[in-house]
């Protein structure tokens, strides 16, 4: 059974997409997460000042939809970083790892992109799954 996952703890889509796909079957419920990026969901503000920050606000979006379906970061499987600059990786990687037990921390990539939605400097999707 496939169901849409909307929170308002997390930005509204800015296109034809949903913040996340819920898949769940007899045996086991996968969370498939759009890009989530630095958006304030209560103003629509972007909070691209600080990347520390932004990358939080970034991790809190994803934390929520995970919450939505009864999941923590410890069901993550996968996750990909989109980066503007390479040279932000230390910075985006120690805020990231705050929220990973690195003993069982998902599968990532981490890519350079020339530009990403709305120019923020960070976006992360991820996929989880949870036994049922």
């Amino acid at each position: 059974m496939k169901k849409i996952i909307y929170t308002n703890l997390a930005p509204k889509p800015i296109g034809p997409y949903n913040q996340a796909v819920y898949y769940k079957n007899d045996y086991e419920a996968t969370l498939y997460t759009s890009g989530q990026i630095a958006i304030d969901p209560a103003t629509g503000e972007l909070k691209i000042e600080n990347l520390k920050d932004e990358t939080h606000l970034v991790m809190k979006h994803l934390e929520s939809l995970l919450q939505q379906v009864n999941m923590t970061f410890e069901h993550v499987l996968k996750t990909t970083i989109f980066l503007n600059n390479m040279n932000d990786f230390g910075t985006v990687n120690e805020v990231y790892g705050s929220y990973f037990n690195e003993a069982t921390a998902p599968a990532r990539e981490t890519v350079e992109v020339a530009n990403l939605p709305k120019y923020v400097n960070v976006e992360i999707s991820l996929i989880a799954k949870n036994d049922i």
